[in-house]
């Protein structure tokens, strides 16, 4: 057994990435940010759908239709395949952990 709370790292250069699950048609991470952000000059355009659940800390995600969602801890949100979104904000004093489920339609 494993908790998703469990092995944080304290100091992170880059967003962590972890796989908890791969599947054909599914995949699930945690995703550790402390004061990460995408870089300004690109924006993720998945192929597949993303779950995100934000279970500790904040964000800001901004799309490229100007539109900004701000997630605390327990708030979750479905991006569509091709909606083009970057992370804008993360709280820099504490970890932000996410879980986010890539799926097919």
């Amino acid at each position: 057994m494993k908790n998703l709370f469990d092995s944080i790292p304290d100091t992170l250069d880059d967003e962590w990435f972890e796989e908890l699950v791969q599947g054909e048609h599914v995949q699930v991470e945690r995703i550790v940010s402390l004061g990460h952000r995408s870089p300004a000059s690109g924006w993720y355009d998945q192929p597949r759908h993303e779950w995100v659940l934000v279970l500790q800390g904040e964000a800001i995600l901004t799309f490229a239709d100007g539109e900004e969602v701000a997630l605390g801890a327990g708030d979750h949100l479905l991006i569509p395949a091709h909606r083009k979104h970057r992370v804008e904000w993360t709280t820099p004093e504490r970890p932000t952990l996410w879980l986010a489920v890539h799926f097919q339609a």
